[in-house]
């Protein structure tokens, strides 16, 4: 058995608990891992809600992206052995002790980057990582100028780095209290609120090149009149606003190949993940409430074990 952190129903923080579940055995395309570290996401609390469906009957582990060492091989799969050091997504939740990953969605992580680094890509990172290549598709190109709307979260700190990285002048929609940090990151930062069209206009007189849209809504609405190039709009949390405004919803990749660059950037030293806090696994319910009050910055990771 292996000590876990999920939920019993849908619903609220009520519904969270730890479990004690059975050791995963890995099937065909999956790996099972000693989990070192695994990320904290808002998706962890929108599930637990329900707002991906109900279908799958709880009790469900929380979580979706781990890093650690490998120590089962599922059937068919290849390029992984046990005792490899690895990173990638676990569809069957990454809050336990040992979880399953996907082989496709897993990267080998290299020496040189720390396992909780690396639980801290395969999400929030990655999703950036997806939506500036889908830019990049629609000809954003070095030079010009990227406005990303909620630019303080986990998504929006590794967006605004990988922009800086492709030579892009990136602003970014923050409260007042994040103008440092948004700064830190390589970005110019704009106050959200009333008035954010007039503080963006005097920024940035000529409008944007693009937006990355991570709140949606009116936040998207209110700057979206600053984009000078129609479609080069990518939302991850609001398809129908974007659409409206002649965007797109982001399009995941979905395999190993942005994590595996995404770790090359952490070993650069061009990204680094922004981890603002830690906790053990018997303070989840902590990272929890930190993730869903809406106002981390940066990136929570859960450590499991030593490496």
């Amino acid at each position: 058995m292996v000590k876990a952190f999920g939920f019993v129903g849908y619903g609220g923080p009520e519904q969270q608990e730890f479990l004690d579940r059975p050791t995963p055995a890995p099937g065909p395309g999956t790996l099972r891992i000693r989990v070192v570290a695994a990320g904290v996401n808002p998706a962890d609390w929108k599930k637990r809600q329900g707002w991906f469906g109900t279908d799958a009957a709880p009790p469900l582990v929380m979580g979706s992206e781990a890093a650690g060492v490998v120590t089962a091989v599922g059937e068919g799969v290849q390029g992984f052995r046990v005792g490899d050091e690895v990173f990638g997504t676990a569809p069957g939740g990454a809050f336990a002790e040992e979880a399953l990953l996907s082989a496709r969605a897993t990267a080998h992580k290299p020496p040189t980057v720390g396992f909780a680094e690396a639980a801290a890509l395969p999400v929030a990172a990655a999703t950036a990582y997806d939506a500036l290549d889908q830019l990049a598709g629609l000809g954003l190109h070095r030079g010009q100028t990227l406005l990303v709307v909620g630019v303080a979260g986990g998504v929006g700190s590794a967006a605004a780095q990988i922009a800086r990285g492709r030579g892009l002048d990136v602003l970014g929609t923050a409260g007042e209290g994040s103008a440092a940090y948004v700064r830190s990151l390589g970005a110019t930062p704009v106050r959200y609120g009333p008035g954010v069209a007039d503080r963006l206009r005097g920024v940035a007189p000529e409008g944007v090149d693009a937006v990355l849209d991570l709140i949606g809504g009116d936040a998207l609405r209110d700057v979206a009149g600053a984009l000078r190039a129609p479609g080069r709009l990518v939302s991850t949390a609001d398809p129908a606003t974007a659409a409206e405004l002649g965007g797109a919803y982001v399009r995941r990749d979905g395999t190993a190949a942005p994590l595996a660059a995404l770790a090359e950037l952490v070993a650069a030293g061009t990204l680094d993940p922004h981890i603002t806090a830690r906790y053990p696994l018997e303070h989840a319910a902590e990272a929890m409430a930190a993730v869903e009050g809406g106002h981390a910055r940066g990136k929570l990771i859960l450590e499991m074990s030593r490496p």
